[in-house]
């Protein structure tokens, strides 16, 4: 009985934060309120509040959702078979893809991740430390096979995703759209050069 009732309150979580997202979309996040949320699931504002004890616990958890979505890609790419530099270049452009696409090509979603960012910092310092996670697992596969050398890998991870920046964190990415600076591609040949193994180059040095 217990199974059931935490399946029946998991999917009630998880259809709050479906519509939530739906009407954030819509309408924008700050005119988007609690009451609108429980009237399309045809329940009351206090059954929410069940689930969710605020509006910003919801913004929180949607954004978690979608950051998900983002870090479950950037994982499956880690895990596919090829050179570490070639899934850690497609990692990188998948993850500006997905950000650009979501956060910036819709401004609605935009103002919900920007305020996501001011009331719930935890939910994106644990999503960069999963991106950070995931780009040092390709990083550590390049070491075992030679292809990269590093002496610091868990500094060379957050080296690599602090570089990528402008092309990760949302807000960035819309500010720096027009102005002068590298390409993405430019950003991940400095990037994976850095973490090339200089074997080859050092051998006929002497």
């Amino acid at each position: 009985m217990t199974l059931v009732s935490e399946h029946i309150e998991s999917d009630t979580r998880e259809r709050i934060l479906v519509v939530a997202e739906r009407l954030f979309r819509q309408f924008g996040y700050q005119k988007t309120t609690v009451a609108d949320i429980a009237k399309e699931l045809r329940m009351s504002p206090a059954n929410v509040y069940r689930f969710f004890d605020s509006k910003k616990a919801i913004n929180a958890g949607v954004a978690r959702a979608l950051m998900g979505e983002v870090e479950g890609e950037a994982q499956r790419i880690a895990r596919t078979p090829g050179p570490a530099a070639a899934r850690l270049r497609e990692l990188i452009k998948t993850v500006h893809r997905m950000n650009s696409e979501r956060y910036v090509g819709d401004s609605k979603l935009h103002e919900m991740v920007a305020i996501a960012m001011e009331e719930s910092w935890d939910v994106c310092v644990a999503h960069m430390e999963q991106v950070t996670a995931i780009i040092g697992e390709v990083i550590a596969q390049g070491a075992a096979s030679g292809e990269f050398e590093v002496a610091d890998l868990p500094l060379a991870s957050m080296c690599a995703c602090t570089a990528m920046m402008r092309f990760f964190h949302p807000q960035m990415i819309a500010q720096c759209a027009t102005k002068p600076g590298p390409s993405i591609d430019q950003m991940i040949d400095f990037v994976i050069a850095s973490l090339a193994s200089r074997a080859k180059g050092t051998g006929g040095a002497n």
